[in-house]
């Protein structure tokens, strides 16, 4: 796609739901299963939490939504919680953000994908061997499809989030409509008794309350993702607040209404799960390697039928592929915040560069590599990646609220208007509320998860804070070492340039550079070799006698048989004893054709050209000659990049070339 059709992969509200939503709108198919997990470490009473819980995450969910809805007004230009921060509490903050969210993304991948996997498992048992190749296959096939585009990916992963959304809210009003009825459904799983670990079934005061803070904790997995569309506002089409706005507003009603109904739904049907099977008696199989099913296949089957029935399969499948292309969510997120991170010289410039379909190749790529590596690391297990998860997400939710009630501050210290103002006192009072809220939960996120794995999400963010101030000094420290500061002085012409073609043998690449070295014409011009061998040696000083060549040879004397130090020692006397001549170095090189000639060719150029680039005052010259093989490579090819971007077919290519001299 060319530059100019930027504009046409802006996306309809319809669109961008799937794409910037999909991560909040599936965290709801585990986040219930994650509270389940937690709280019944001591047994079957401990349940009964589970309400109160599910109140706190729901009531979490409205304020973040709101607070977010602030910052999509506020700053529309797409760096959501990062520029918030830079901008009211400095770039230091700022970078804490940006890295918390850059592991967050990360994390949302592999979590989103092995969630979709466990769901896959929980269907086809008979999979549960190749969990870590189905999900290592899921992120790079999910890093394919973001490659063809933003707008692409979107239409591709469309229809897959409303399906799930129709799916759960279906089973949710069936369930719910049976209840109704007196009919209400038992999950499989009701009858398993629960073994509490030990010591945790007398759990009672601040221990109690513990308990209820981590399965709090878990249960805000719902939360993830939230943000995005606050980063991708950009991608909207106009008006793009209202629009980023609306979607927000509609993710957020959405994701609560199915979390309450599969939470409800979990509790009425009496599902039992448990971090560890052989803590639930009269479980069929062998405990320790046989999967549970998870809550969403539970409720699937209890409400909608169980094995056989189609509506079981299709909510099986509808959510596990929402869960694998939650992990969508990251891949537009983690390639737009990394590319204005690269635009401020935070992260490697090259963050910043659309590929041929207009999407930040690099940053997908990039984080498709390490959500991969994270899969493979930690068996795909959701519930050992769980533990790293979030933390980041609240960290960059509690500033950037802090950031937004000093942004009001400053509005309000110079708005007249009582309208603007009394808006203004409202936005405050949310962002102030959400600011509260949101530390309050990174406490506990950090009070209960750091020592079961978070502290790896700690120091991979701060890592990533170091790194990119040490990105920025570097980036800073070039450009003030090249800014221009006297015109005159920084372009004053050497005395004098002095060439040096380097010579092996007499042959026809030694001509060639003779012939480019004088075309320069440098003020004064010499050939040099090294004498490794002497009968090699003499018969070259023979052959250029008698060829009579114009330009006199210098013979390096090299004891040790080296090449490389005598000729870098020459170079760096020369400009030794003339610091203000230039040197230009011409090197005969050979071009090949199959991978395997490099290996045979060119190694003694290749230091060279290494060695001497690092010498003030010199210019290193490559003078190729093609050999024969060199033609195979010298052929339009289906991928050549440029091609691929101008749209033009291999073969009109070939054509294009062969008939060129006949127009001549």
């Amino acid at each position: 796609m060319r530059s100019e059709e930027l504009g046409e992969t802006l996306l309809p509200k319809r669109l961008a739901l799937p794409i910037f939503a999909s991560d909040p709108l599936s965290s709801v198919a585990y986040a219930t299963q994650e509270i389940l997990l937690v709280l019944t470490v001591g047994g079957a009473a401990f349940l009964n939490l589970t309400p109160w819980v599910a109140a706190g995450v729901v009531a979490l969910m409205a304020v973040v939504v709101m607070s977010y809805r602030q910052v999509v007004h506020a700053y529309p230009s797409g760096g959501g919680s990062y520029e918030v921060v830079s901008r009211n509490l400095g770039a230091n903050s700022g970078l804490v953000v940006a890295a918390s969210l850059l592991v967050d993304y990360v994390m949302t991948v592999a979590v989103s994908v092995a969630s979709g996997v466990d769901n896959i498992i929980s269907a086809l048992p008979s999979l549960a061997d190749h969990r870590v190749e189905l999900a290592v296959g899921f992120v790079f096939l999910l890093m394919a499809v973001n490659l063809r585009g933003v707008r692409e990916s979107g239409k591709a992963f469309a229809a897959p989030t409303y399906l799930f959304i129709g799916g759960i809210l279906l089973m949710v009003v069936t369930g719910l409509v049976r209840v109704a009825l007196g009919d209400a459904p038992v999950a499989a799983s009701a009858a398993y008794g629960i073994v509490p670990e030990d010591g945790k079934d007398t759990l009672a005061g601040l221990g109690l309350l513990m308990l209820g803070l981590r399965a709090f904790a878990s249960g805000c997995t719902a939360l993830t993702g939230v943000e995005a569309i606050s980063n991708g506002v950009p991608a909207f089409r106009a008006p793009k607040s209202r629009n980023a706005a609306a979607t927000m507003a509609v993710m957020g009603t959405t994701a609560v209404v199915m979390f309450i109904g599969i939470t409800a739904l979990a509790l009425i049907s009496k599902v039992h799960i448990a971090d560890n099977a052989c803590h639930l008696t009269g479980f069929p199989g062998d405990c320790a390697t046989a999967p549970q099913q998870t809550v969403i296949a539970q409720l699937a089957a209890a409400i909608l039928g169980g094995d056989g029935s189609v509506l079981f399969y299709f909510i099986q499948a509808v959510t596990a592929l929402v869960l694998i292309l939650a992990a969508n969510t990251a891949f537009n997120g983690f390639p737009l915040l990394a590319s204005i991170l690269a635009e401020h010289r935070y992260l490697p410039r090259q963050m910043h560069t659309r590929g041929d379909r207009l999407a930040f190749s690099n940053g997908i790529i990039a984080l498709a590599v390490v959500a991969g590596g994270l899969l493979w690391l930690y068996d795909a297990d959701v519930t050992s990646l769980i533990h790293l998860y979030i933390l980041g997400v609240f960290t960059s939710f509690t500033l950037s609220q802090i950031g937004m009630v000093k942004h009001w501050n400053r509005a309000l210290a110079t708005e007249t208007d009582p309208a603007v103002r009394g808006a203004a006192q409202r936005s405050r009072v949310i962002n102030f509320f959400g600011a509260v809220t949101t530390a309050l939960v990174l406490v506990i996120v950090l009070l209960t998860k750091f020592t079961q794995g978070a502290w790896l999400a700690v120091v991979a963010a701060a890592v990533l804070w170091v790194m990119m101030r040490g990105i920025r000094r570097h980036y800073d420290g070039v450009a003030e070492e090249l800014a221009v500061d006297d015109p005159e002085a920084e372009s004053v012409r050497p005395s004098r340039v002095h060439g040096i073609v380097l010579v092996s043998k007499v042959h026809k690449p030694t001509l060639r550079a003779i012939g480019y070295a004088q075309a320069f014409a440098p003020d004064s011009l010499e050939a040099l070799t090294v004498a490794v061998e002497p009968d090699a040696t003499g018969e070259l000083e023979r052959r250029w006698d008698e060829l009579a060549l114009p330009v006199p040879l210098k013979v390096l004397d090299s004891p040790y048989r080296e090449i490389t130090k005598p000729v870098v020692q020459y170079v760096r006397d020369y400009r030794r004893t003339s610091p203000r001549d230039a040197v230009a170095v011409f090197i005969p090189e050979y071009v090949v054709g199959h991978w395997w000639e490099h290996l045979l060719h060119n190694q003694s150029a290749f230091w060279l050209k290494s060695r001497l680039l690092f010498t003030p005052g010199v210019m290193v010259i490559s003078v190729p000659w093609q050999l024969t093989s060199s033609n195979r490579a010298n052929r339009p090819s289906r991928r050549a990049p440029g091609a691929v971007r101008r749209g033009e077919p291999a073969v009109r290519r070939e054509r294009e070339k062969l008939q060129a001299p006949e127009h001549a």
